[in-house]
């Protein structure tokens, strides 16, 4: 036996204790108390060898059954033992073929049940929605306290020029210039002339 596990096989340890599948930890530890006093061997009656193979078969499954973790492997372990059972004992079904043909017969496999979407309940709404009142709430915190420290919320990446804005004011008697404006002024160094008469 490794890893605490106990074998199905032979009579089941609630039948060593003399109780059903659904005693509770008082029953197994009141059962067990009454029965380690009939096999014990110094309290015994019955045949040395005999009395301390069952006093250790009662202590076993009272170690097995007296542990949750233990318990709920053992019984797990038990249905297991019995559909295994049922499944041996029962008639094979009759599976029908695709199109014409024989009838196929065999054990038929358990189909898994399918998931089924369900609608939110009451409750799962509402803690939707307060997770979304809480995102909200702590967005709102997060700008305002930015604002109020006066941190810029909009950055220039290290490097990059300002960005320009197309129609700039005049500044301290300049006029601003914008893109294409060398386009529409005539070259320094080229002279004026004044538009021909009568034109």
């Amino acid at each position: 036996m490794a890893g605490g596990e106990h074998p199905v096989t032979g009579p089941s340890l609630y039948a060593l204790l003399g109780l059903p599948s659904t005693a509770t930890p008082q029953d197994l530890r009141q059962a067990f108390r009454s029965l380690s006093k009939l096999y014990h061997p110094d309290t015994t009656t019955l045949p040395l060898a005999e009395a301390r193979d069952q006093f250790r078969r009662l202590q076993e499954a009272y170690l097995v059954l007296g542990d949750p973790q233990r318990r709920s492997a053992y019984d797990s372990q038990l249905r297991l033992a019995l559909l295994q059972r049922v499944e041996a004992l029962s008639p094979p079904t009759a599976i029908p073929a695709k199109g014409p043909g024989p009838m196929l017969t065999g054990p038929v496999s358990p189909r898994r049940p399918l998931s089924v979407r369900r609608a939110f309940s009451g409750g799962e709404w509402f803690a939707l929605l307060l997770l979304a009142l809480a995102l909200l709430f702590s967005l709102v915190l997060g700008l305002g306290l930015a604002w109020w420290r006066g941190v810029e919320l909009v950055t220039q990446p290290p490097g990059s020029a300002p960005a320009v804005d197309p129609i700039e004011r005049q500044t301290e008697g300049s006029i601003a210039r914008l893109p294409g404006d060398d386009l529409l002024t005539p070259p320094a160094d080229s002279a004026v002339q004044p538009p021909a008469a009568g034109s």
